[in-house]
């Protein structure tokens, strides 16, 4: 995001001036010293011109304690002695996410920062005759002057960034200081992340934005923190928070410091970004970017935006190191750790502004040597095979996926009246559709609200409400959770609104359970239906259910039969029911999935369920030979299908044990010039253990490979089995 026709006196511009000739007159203290001495100087310089880049807020702290240390070497107070052992991390950055310290509170963070910058400030005293004293007075005083004046007003990316957030987000967000140009107005949907690596940086930004938002709906609620010193209590609240959906939170805007770089996924609502200043280490920018631009984004298009100032000499440097590691993830999937660390090297100890041209040069022609990129590509390469490989694996299963659902036949609107219907047995209220945009979704009853509900319904029912802050599943956080609406289709990202009910879910194993629960007994007519259709014949299906079990009583298949066949009056029959052929049954069967619709037609007269009731006994017997002959066929087909299935996984895992022998040989035949590298005793310890495990392993490869695949392909012989009728349908014409 471009920043331009700032006046030639704007803060931003003025200080990175003064700061790059106090950088000049320092470097008079370090003339003919050595490199380590002139790099510890260049590195004070670093971190101050680092702090300003970030904002004037964190450069004018900083140059406050630098200043005050001058002072005592200009009066020389403070006499030469023993250099002080400095982390220049706490020089030119903040505390990484992985620095214990991180976790201090920001008042000891301070100190421990001020105490580095106050002994780097010593360190690179130099030689005082050298120095031209008057002139590092002048522009010390200069930059603080114009630091303190311009610390806390609003700059050139806080008016950009409460630009954008008015366009995009809430017409009502104003400049601090200036009314709002529509009070009260709501907010869109949007989420906006800011990233910053100051936390001095982060204090500033929120408080701009805290009083941009002032005057819109609910403006306490905006803006939250996540940083180093927050609460990993807290930590979890605000993820939680900035995850939910929009419409139940209101947190639009997160500001983040780099303790949130890695690890955290905010992608679910959210899908721009700001650098509010970008990282000298390009990893890092990366590692922010991967906060949002990750699986699971449900948005088309990601954008990460960052601030240029055109006028300021030092930005051109970072424009370049962004386009360059944009550029080489392109080229080889990612930054390869030298490459990375030579970009890092080219403005590690600052940027002057004699040598931009020159770096910005060797930043846009840094590669690898012609070795180690051929590596690169070729791993670059070998990454796009296995990601190839995996886009067919991916495709080989998702075919396998609809065969699956093809062969399973399960529709989610028949899921969901079959769930309505079992709520329904319960006295309960059926799904009901609940108002959102797009993807269809349910209101689910709340079971253990009913007069005389069973109470066990309480434990099932907490999978359906949103999982407690603190772990605790009790009474209060029944009451205060609220059961989410229900969906049937897997949703496109992450949404903790709603839950996606599937044959494995707890709710919906229990509701279809009780009619899972038990076979069809003759006096037992909860397990007989009667339904009209607009065919004009009078039909009967008769449903069965063969198990087959393996050692140990493990259920290997399970299927649905039926047995079809017009239904004519007992008193007319000329012998007994005869089964349909297969196309007249398919027929008869899609009849009665459009006869079980919800939308299907009306009751059937009294006097013919009567007829119906009393014929049911003498037709269970003359179709139940046909099911029992027609299981015994399916028996000997799924015993086949489970024979082939042992088969193949059986010579699955020898092939696999056969391959691990292989690898560990190989292994113990190298581990003579392996051993010759290793450093330390512990490493040489680990090693020896890794030979002993792999020794043992291939003493036993023998047993296995005997024992193994028999025991897998064991697995799937039927032992016993089962089937039994589980219930009867009759079709009967509208017309009577």
């Amino acid at each position: 995001m471009d920043i331009e026709g700032l006046p030639p006196g704007a803060p931003e511009l003025r200080l990175a001036k003064l700061l790059n000739d106090y950088a000049d007159v320092r470097s008079l203290r370090t003339a003919g010293a050595t490199r380590k001495k002139q790099a510890e100087a260049k590195l004070l310089v670093s971190g101050l011109q680092q702090r300003l880049l970030s904002s004037i807020e964190a450069f004018a702290k900083t140059l406050k304690v630098h200043r005050r240390t001058m002072e005592k070497l200009w009066a020389a107070e403070s006499p030469a002695g023993t250099q002080a052992e400095i982390d220049p991390q706490l020089i030119v950055g903040n505390f990484d996410s992985d620095d214990d310290r991180s976790q201090l509170p920001e008042e000891e963070q301070e100190t421990l920062q001020d105490a580095a910058v106050e002994a780097a400030t010593e360190n690179a005293r130099g030689d005082s005759a050298k120095a031209d004293v008057r002139t590092e007075q002048q522009l010390l005083d200069e930059m603080e002057r114009v630091a303190e004046a311009a610390r806390g007003l609003p700059d050139a990316r806080v008016l950009k960034l409460i630009e954008w957030i008015r366009a995009n987000m809430c017409a009502g967000v104003r400049v601090p200081g200036q009314s709002s140009p529509q009070p009260n107005a709501p907010w869109s949907d949007a989420r906006l992340l800011i990233f910053t690596e100051y936390e001095d940086t982060r204090r500033y930004i929120v408080a701009m934005l805290r009083a941009a938002v002032s005057e819109t709906q609910d403006p306490e609620e905006r803006v939250k923190v996540f940083s180093g010193t927050t609460a990993a209590r807290d930590r979890e609240a605000i993820k939680l928070a900035f995850n939910s959906s929009p419409s139940e939170n209101s947190l639009r805007i997160l500001v983040a410091t780099d303790a949130a770089r890695e690890g955290i996924n905010l992608q679910a609502h959210c899908s721009n970004l700001f650098h509010f200043d970008l990282p000298w280490n390009p990893s890092r920018i990366e590692q922010r970017n991967g906060r949002i631009d990750r699986k699971l984004q449900p948005a088309a298009k990601v954008f990460c935006h960052y601030f240029f100032y055109k006028q300021r000499d030092e930005d051109r440097i970072l424009k370049a190191l962004v386009k360059k590691t944009d550029t080489i993830r392109r080229e080889l999937g990612s930054l390869a750790e030298v490459l990375e660390e030579r970009l890092h090297e080219a403005i590690k100890f600052g940027i002057s502004r004699r040598e931009i041209d020159r770096k910005v040069r060797d930043i846009e022609d840094a590669s690898l040597e012609p070795e180690k990129r051929a590596t690169a590509e070729e791993e670059l390469e070998s990454a796009r095979t296995r990601q190839d490989a995996l886009l067919r694996e991916i495709e080989r299963l998702q075919d396998r996926i609809e065969k699956a659902r093809e062969w399973i036949a399960l529709d989610n609107d028949a899921l969901r009246d079959a769930i309505s219907c079992s709520l329904e047995m319960l006295n309960a209220e059926p799904l009901k559709p609940a108002e959102a945009k797009g993807q269809a979704r349910f209101e689910f009853p709340n079971l253990e609200a009913r007069h005389g509900a069973d109470p066990t319904w309480s434990i099932t029912l907490d999978t359906l409400r949103k999982p407690p802050k603190d772990g605790k599943r009790g009474f209060e956080w029944r009451k205060n959770s609220p059961i989410r609406p229900v969906v049937f289709n897997a949703p496109p990202g992450i949404d903790d609104d709603i839950v996606q009910l599937h044959l494995q879910h707890r709710v919906v194993q229990r509701l279809l359970g009780r009619f899972l629960s038990q076979g069809f007994v003759h006096h037992d007519l909860s397990r007989a239906c009667l339904a009209q259709t607009d065919d004009a014949i009078p039909r009967i299906i008769l449903l069965g259910r063969l198990s087959l079990y393996g050692k140990a009583a493990v259920r290997l298949h399970e299927e649905i039969l039926t047995v079809t066949a017009r239904w004519t009056e007992p008193s007319i029959r000329r012998g007994q029911l005869t089964p349909y052929a297969r196309e007249a049954e398919a027929k008869t069967l899609a009849l009665l999935e459009n006869a079980l619709a919800p939308k299907s037609a009306g009751a059937v007269p009294a006097e013919v369920s009567e007829r119906l009731l009393n014929s049911l006994p003498n037709d269970i017997e003359e179709l139940l030979p046909h099911l029992e002959e027609r299981g015994r066929l399916v028996k000997k087909d799924a015993e086949e299908l489970l024979a082939q299935r042992g088969e193949a996984e059986s010579q699955s895992i020898r092939r696999i044990l056969e391959d691990q022998r292989k690898r560990v040989s190989g292994q113990l035949a190298k581990s003579a010039q392996l051993v010759l590298g290793l450093q330390g005793d512990e490493e040489k310890r680990q090693f020896e253990a890794d030979r002993k495990s792999w020794e043992r392993w291939l003493k036993r490869y023998e047993q296995d490979i005997q024992r193994e695949p028999g025991r897998v392909k064991d697995f799937y012989t039927v032992t016993s089995f089962r089937l039994e009728s589980t219930g009867v349908a009759y079709l009967w014409p509208v017309t009577g």
